[in-house]
């Protein structure tokens, strides 16, 4: 059932103490400690209602969903970009972090990603001519090579993102970071890099130079693969770059079939730790919701709420006992 002042109180009281449940980084800030333990107070019990807004349309979904339902998700989610601009512009990014601020205020949880373009080109660019574009072998291990100039080149790329993530953590806005997601799937550049040389090591070069260069301890660090597809999008652990770096375990689900397989395999892979449904386009059914109780949140993708889902089907999602929405959020403050 949906979660109320009392326990939401008792729980926040609760995780306050020594609970062993503490974020990645050492010295994550006081408010990613707290979204963490919130995030695990709702393991088995309910899940966070999420949408994702384009670049270029600032909360045009989210919006979207409260004229179908009268709620408003509790998630709000929004891209870093690649294009000069458009709905995915890069020109949009100092304005989406002051709505970022803007939502957090109001009580909204911020998750946050980056459809990065190759570290070999500038931004910014094109979807097929750089996000979905490749790099060679060679290039690769440059990449995930300290002292390269490719890798210095990709560090470059980063600090533009981490500049943009600072102004979020001086207002002190904790962010669900879902850096190069989808990995386990071919069609970006860091994706099919199996094994410890490959996308584990880039995740980790991220994470060190974010958490110990830049010293972004508002992150919240949420690894992202993509549900199992046949022969095209197999295995979550060969691209799992360690639990010491990764905060919460999530998947993206576009098929709407939710396979159990996903599911266990998802949460076995995370043992204790939280899981998510970083993207879907169906929503996840009651029922769905009823079989799998450990999703912590689910976040369609923008343009996507009505295009993959009925109106029934959305508001029996929203309505669901165990779903929480923002204004579920703002009854507990």
């Amino acid at each position: 059932m949906k979660i109320n002042l009392f326990i939401f109180s008792f729980l926040l009281g609760f995780f306050s103490c020594e609970s062993g449940i503490q974020p990645v980084n050492p010295d994550a800030s006081k408010e990613a400690k707290e979204l963490l333990k919130f995030i695990y107070s709702l393991k088995g019990d309910n899940i966070l209602s999420g949408q994702h807004n384009y670049p270029g349309t600032l909360s045009e979904s989210t919006d979207e969903v409260y004229e179908i339902t009268g709620k408003y998700p509790a998630v709000w989610g929004q891209d870093f970009g690649f294009t000069p601009d458009g709905q995915d512009g890069i020109i949009y990014r100092e304005r989406n972090m002051q709505e970022a601020i803007k939502k957090h205020r109001e009580g909204y949880i911020i998750t946050l990603m980056w459809h990065a373009v190759r570290p070999t080109d500038d931004e910014p660019n094109g979807w097929k001519e750089s996000v979905q574009n490749d790099l060679t072998d060679a290039e690769w291990e440059a990449l995930v090579t300290h002292g390269t100039p490719l890798h210095n080149r990709w560090l470059q790329q980063l600090d533009v993102v981490a500049g943009h993530l600072k102004v979020l953590r001086d207002n002190k806005v904790p962010v669900l970071w879902r850096p190069y997601h989808e990995m386990n799937g071919g069609w970006f550049w860091w994706g099919k890099k199996e094994g410890k040389n490959g996308y584990q090591l880039l995740w980790r070069n991220m994470y060190d130079y974010f958490t110990n260069h830049h010293k972004l301890n508002n992150l919240i660090w949420v690894w992202n693969a993509n549900e199992l597809r046949g022969e095209n999008v197999t295995s979550y652990a060969d691209y799992f770059p360690g639990p010491d770096v990764v905060d919460i375990l999530a998947t993206d689900v576009y098929t709407g079939n939710y396979d159990q397989r996903n599911y266990n395999m998802l949460l076995e892979l995370a043992q204790t730790k939280p899981i998510a449904i970083g993207e879907c386009g169906p929503l996840p059914s009651p029922e769905i919701l009823g079989g799998q109780p450990e999703w912590t949140w689910f976040m369609c993708w923008a343009k996507r709420i009505k295009k993959d889902n009925t109106t029934d089907e959305i508001l029996e999602v929203y309505e669901y006992k165990n779903v929480l929405n923002l204004q579920d959020l703002k009854q507990v403050k």
